[in-house]
């Protein structure tokens, strides 16, 4: 079932309206989940930073032993043409997708130069600025890599987001926020997190058990161009509990201000808002 809506699908060379099937029942990325994808935004006309995330759309699969076919301009050219088909106001998600089609030897390693490679467009509408979110803890953790792939963007990784969800939002929350193997924060279930604490902004370092984000990266090269002190290191849930300010950074949201973990509650504060303005103020400045 899709997530959005007026989907166009190119496949096999071929741009096709709607959601189609591209993936047999025998392929390797169906049976043995061997399947990697990323996700941009075209919104008011413009796609910000499309490239990055066709650029990591290729480092996943690679990570996941699946030899990428198709080069950054390949995609970045289909990709504007797919969506020459949408009025400049629709908020659309781009979603580049790259799968195992055969088995190597022994079947469970993916035959490398057998690829499958799809780009679903969807109309997703932005999430309304008053749009905010309520944290609480898991048990469930993120990995690392010697347990799984989490240097890519693999489907294989999200059965664990949904469980995270899943016992965050059956305890009454939103989202939940995400510890590493070594019991420090890393991310919620769903995306990056920053906390801000005396007029300075703090992100978890990354340390190879979550993919610091395109997004995440862009806030944080925006509010140091802005004279705010950003911190990238070491935080523990006391920390946030601490926190004047937090909120969560994502590709399809791009800013989502968090208002409770747990007994916890914060306002929707300046740098929070101040992170958005300066996305949105940069993302009219650009076309990828």
């Amino acid at each position: 079932m899709a997530t959005g809506t007026q989907i166009r699908t190119y496949f096999e060379g071929v741009w096709h309206q709607g959601d189609v099937p591209v993936m047999r029942a025998a392929d390797h990325g169906t049976w043995l989940g061997t399947s990697v994808f990323d996700g941009a935004r075209y919104v008011n006309g413009v796609a910000p930073d499309l490239r990055p995330h066709l650029e990591r759309v290729n480092r996943s699969a690679e990570a996941l032993m699946i030899t990428p076919t198709m080069s950054v301009d390949e995609m970045e050219s289909i990709t504007w043409d797919g969506l020459r088909a949408y009025p400049d106001d629709a908020a659309v998600y781009i979603r580049p997708m790259y799968w195992a089609v055969e088995s190597g030897p022994g079947a469970i390693v993916p035959a490398a130069e057998s690829t499958g490679f799809a780009l679903c467009l969807e109309v997703i509408p932005m999430a309304p600025p008053e749009l905010t979110a309520r944290l609480t803890t898991t048990r469930f953790r993120r990995p690392v890599m010697e347990d799984a792939v989490v240097n890519a963007k693999a489907g294989c990784l999200y059965p664990n987001n949904a469980r995270m969800l899943t016992e965050a939002r059956a305890k009454g929350f939103d989202n939940a926020l995400v510890a590493d193997a070594m019991g420090n924060v890393a991310e919620t279930a769903t995306a990056n997190i920053f906390m801000v604490k005396d007029g300075a902004v703090y992100t978890p370092i990354p340390n190879g058990t979550f993919l610091a984000g395109i997004t995440r990266a862009r806030h944080i090269t925006n509010l140091r161009a802005d004279g705010v002190s950003v911190h990238e290191t070491v935080l523990s849930f006391e920390d946030f509990r601490d926190a004047d300010e937090v909120f969560m950074s994502g590709n399809m949201s791009k800013v989502t201000p968090v208002t409770a973990f747990d007994e916890v509650t914060y306002p929707v504060g300046p740098i929070t808002e101040r992170a958005r303005a300066l996305y949105w103020e940069w993302a009219a400045t650009t076309r990828l």
